[in-house]
């Protein structure tokens, strides 16, 4: 994937996390993309405002977040939440 390509798929993801960002931002949180890992196929993400310490933020993060992107993009294996870097899930 070329660097253009890259962020042209970013830009995509972005789309998708536009229309989720509706019911997250909901409940005060939000979700920033920061990268795509083309060779494992995890998206990095980072959530914000109300997520971050929330209990059902790992539920907004898999359930919800990764099922639809994984849904949509056949090269996307994995969501994952940089926010805490010492918490691996």
């Amino acid at each position: 994937m070329t660097s253009d390509e890259k962020a042209e798929f970013l830009a995509e993801i972005d789309k998708v996390l536009d229309v989720l960002r509706e019911g997250i931002r909901m409940h005060a949180g939000d979700v920033e993309l920061i990268d795509f890992e083309e060779e494992s196929g995890r998206v990095l993400v980072r959530l914000v405002g109300t997520c971050v310490g929330c209990p059902f933020s790992s539920i907004t993060l898999k359930s919800g977040i990764e099922e639809t992107l994984c849904g949509i993009f056949p090269n996307i294996q994995e969501v994952v939440d940089v926010t805490n870097p010492e918490i691996v899930v």
